[in-house]
């Protein structure tokens, strides 16, 4: 039995709604997406902490010391509207896991600055994210997860350059 024939009697009323999902990439995509993020929000519960924010402290303490991070780099990487960014920032700050330092050059931008116990953090935080990652894999190839990996950056270059042509 295939995985979608496990899924199509897992749902109610599926017949007409699994349908579409075996036909519509999409679909699935944000099936996956929020299973994911319930699950990793559900297991970094216990560190206080939410999957985005995990996320944006991640990329914060990876890129801090090569050059400022700013709000505006958030809302770029991951996609983010300004209040949205915003609103992960400032619970990060009462959180006391970021804060914001003016820059010397302009004392309008504030970068963003990881804190010591978001550098406590990271280890919990990636083991969640190591367990969510094998609990997704399970039963899967190296090779399967290479391809699927590859398939969704073709996909993700597929819906940028659409929006770079539309922007034209």
């Amino acid at each position: 039995m295939f995985v979608h024939e496990q899924n199509r009697r897992a749902m109610p009323g599926a017949q007409g709604g699994w349908d579409r999902l075996e036909k519509d990439c999409g679909a699935w995509i944000n099936l996956l997406s929020r299973k994911v993020k319930r699950r990793l929000n559900a297991t970094l519960q216990g560190v206080d902490i939410t999957f985005i924010q995990s996320q944006v402290i991640f990329y914060i303490l990876n890129h801090w010391q090569e050059a400022p991070v700013f709000q505006r780099d958030i809302e770029q990487v991951f996609s983010l509207s300004r209040s949205t960014a915003t609103g992960i920032l400032q619970q990060l700050e009462e959180k006391g896991l970021l804060r914001r330092e003016s820059v010397e050059s302009d004392a309008r931008l504030k970068s963003l600055v990881p804190t010591g116990r978001a550098a406590q953090l990271d280890a919990e935080v990636r083991a969640c994210l190591r367990q969510t990652e094998e609990v997704l894999t399970r039963g899967l190839s190296g090779g399967q997860v290479q391809l699927f990996k590859e398939t969704l950056a073709a996909m993700a270059q597929n819906l940028d350059d659409a929006e770079a042509e539309n922007a034209r």
